[in-house]
């Protein structure tokens, strides 16, 4: 076992493993490493850890410091550098006419080499370029030209699965994918559906390349003659992931479809037999054993329940004569039980200046008018009535009753 780190340059693609020389270095660490090209600036994408002697590429170069102020600063300037220096070179293309598109331009730490990135359909006499770019940068000019894979893994991006593309995230190397793994995964084969951003089929079609090959070796191919628990026919339709196959069974006169398990069925090696032949006997069912189904033990999770019971606090012996006294008070306001021996109180008659509050309309509420008997003396409405209706109904008011004044003379002639 050793001690190593592990290192990317500009936080992308493969992890390189250096030697800490016995720095203490952190995940997410700038640092200052040596490479064959120079010092360089980098980014510690894992710690101080161990790995086996047989997974380090010798000979272990290793990790110089940590990074400093000044050498974050001086990244910095090799950044802006860069920005410079790619639009000098495009100006610089279009002005030779040369067939070729520029795709980043990295600086050293040190200053003394500038390496620009093409991408072109084929070779390209970039002689004249270098010349000019070399008089202008008066440093060391590199121009490397990279297929569309590498393109992609430099630029970056968002794929069709809603995460940053795999070549510039973790992909150390670019693996050959066929559309075989397509044909095999039962996948569209629309190049469109299949294809990254860089136009080639998409690296994530060899993940799971693996299973797949040995699920296919499970159940037959379609279109293959296969014998079954019922009989003989022909498998029209494979699942892969679920491992079950629709046959058409010779046996039936209609158009039917049955539906076997991988154990339920064998191909038939060589294909269906000629006409008279009997097919071999080849399928040897052996029948799963009911999955027992496993009781719940005493430490698992329960299904909890839907409804909450009622839960009846008992009053504390010291708090059970408040309460009963409040709950007593309040089933006298709601007219509820009485006390035991007790005699309800007669309600206290209300105050002449109460009665007259009362007949008071309150502000902003129409008030309430009762109606006045008529006697023999002349009364008037106890509320003042406005109007040419209330005069009229005053002045009727004021009437004397004469149905009752004969009844008054009779009874004074008598008296006299």
């Amino acid at each position: 076992m050793i001690e190593v780190v592990s290192i990317k340059f500009k936080n992308k693609g493969k992890c390189y493993f250096f030697s800490p020389n016995g720095l203490q270095i952190r995940s997410g660490d700038r640092v200052i490493v040596e490479t064959s090209k120079g010092l360089e600036i980098a980014d510690c994408c894992r710690g101080n850890h161990m790995v086996e002697e047989t997974a380090v590429v010798q000979p272990l170069r290793g990790v110089v410091r940590l990074a400093t102020t000044d050498d974050l600063r001086v990244a910095e300037i090799n950044k802006k550098r860069e920005k410079e220096a790619f639009g000098i070179c495009e100006k610089k293309i279009a002005e030779h006419g040369l067939d070729m598109k520029l795709v980043d331009v990295e600086c050293n730490f040190e200053g003394n080499k500038t390496t620009f990135f093409f991408t072109s359909n084929g070779r390209v006499d970039f002689r004249e370029l270098v010349k000019d770019l070399a008089g202008i940068f008066r440093n060391r000019i590199e121009l490397r030209q990279i297929g569309v894979r590498d393109e992609t893994k430099m630029l970056g991006g968002i794929g069709i699965c809603g995460r940053p593309y795999c070549c510039s995230q973790f992909l150390e190397d670019f693996q050959p994918v066929s559309t075989k793994m397509a044909k095999v995964q039962s996948l569209s084969l629309n190049p469109a559906k299949i294809s990254g951003a860089c136009g080639r089929l998409m690296c994530c079609l060899r993940y799971e390349q693996g299973a797949y090959e040995d699920l296919v070796k499970k159940v037959p191919k379609q279109g293959a003659f296969v014998e079954t628990i019922d009989g003989y026919g022909t498998a029209v339709q494979v699942n892969l992931l679920r491992q079950t196959v629709k046959v058409k069974l010779d046996s039936d006169t209609d158009d039917s479809l049955h539906l076997y398990k991988a154990n339920e069925l064998c191909a038939v090696p060589g294909g269906r037999p000629r006409d008279g032949e009997e097919p071999p006997h080849v399928l040897h069912y052996v029948p799963e054993e009911p999955e027992e189904e496993e009781l719940p033990s005493a430490d698992s999770w329960e299904i909890p329940t839907l409804v909450v019971p009622e839960i009846k606090e008992e009053p504390h012996p010291a708090e059970g004569g408040a309460r009963e006294g409040k709950s007593r008070r309040s089933r006298r306001r709601r007219g509820g039980e009485k006390k035991s021996g007790e005699k309800k109180s007669p309600a206290p008659e209300k105050s002449e200046s109460k009665a007259a509050e009362a007949k008071k309309p309150a502000q902003g509420k129409k008030a309430t008018v009762k109606p006045v008997k008529l006697t023999g003396k002349t009364e008037k409405s106890a509320v003042p009535k406005s109007g040419e209706g209330a005069e009229k109904k005053e002045k009727r008011s004021a009437r004397p009753n004469r149905r009752r004044r004969p009844h008054a003379k009779a009874k004074g002639g008598a008296a006299e």
